[in-house]
């Protein structure tokens, strides 16, 4: 395994120990990651959840617009590991008048 994905394998361990971490905490500590605070990560959760979905509330549309979405990319194909539908995130972004970035 070369440096870069060792790296990058270090990086998502750490990231999906601290999404998980402050979602399963009631209280958790909020932690930027991409610009979004992780508690924030709640009030998009029903948007991106089940298999019938509402559409993203006020709230949520003002954490997506706040985040990096670029910077999600590297972490999409593991976005489920902390409840995130990842084919509900372009949805999600079209519904909050957002673009998506090419990955999602």
């Amino acid at each position: 395994m070369g440096k870069n994905n060792t790296r990058f394998l270090i990086q998502f361990a750490v990231l999906a120990i601290v999404l998980s971490a402050a979602i399963m905490v009631k209280e958790a500590t909020s932690i930027p990651v991409c610009n979004i605070d992780t508690n924030d990560l709640e009030k998009c959760r029903p948007a991106v959840t089940g298999n019938n979905p509402p559409h993203p509330g006020p709230d949520c549309c003002a954490v997506a617009r706040a985040a990096n979405l670029q910077c999600l990319c590297p972490y999409k194909p593991y976005l489920s590991t902390v409840g995130i539908d990842p084919s509900r995130v372009r949805p999600l972004l079209a519904n909050c008048g957002l673009n998506s970035p090419s990955c999602f």
